[in-house]
């Protein structure tokens, strides 16, 4: 028997986008872009994020299919161009994710479908 692990995942997700929201809190561009230990807990947590949308989308097709208002193949993908494009990261692309894309991600997560 298969363990759900669904609500995990979500949660990591959860948890690695808000760490990214706060780990930038109050920084204006020009201070993410001059600060390379915010840079990278922010990649990292872009990372977790994206890692555990490819589990949700590789286990759980039907789950991510249900709950399309998630852009389940965006996080994997941002995630796949970090890990295989690190040296040519766009730090500015990171920047503008976590001010609107990590916002309005942990406002879907809110209406997460199909979960028992």
């Amino acid at each position: 028997m298969k363990i759900d692990r669904r609500q995990d995942y979500l949660s990591h997700i959860r948890k690695a986008a808000q760490n990214a929201i706060d780990f930038n809190q109050g920084l204006l561009l020009s201070d993410f872009l001059a600060d390379e230990r915010t840079q990278q807990a922010t990649v990292m947590s872009l990372l977790i994020v994206g890692e555990a949308a490819a589990k949700l989308v590789n286990d759980y097709p039907e789950f991510t299919e249900a709950n399309a208002h998630i852009p389940w193949h965006s996080m994997r993908g941002m995630r796949n161009r970090i890990a295989h494009g690190y040296f040519d990261i766009d730090w500015t692309v990171v920047w503008q994710t976590v001010q609107t894309a990590l916002p309005d991600l942990l406002d879907k997560l809110v209406d997460v479908r199909g979960l028992k």
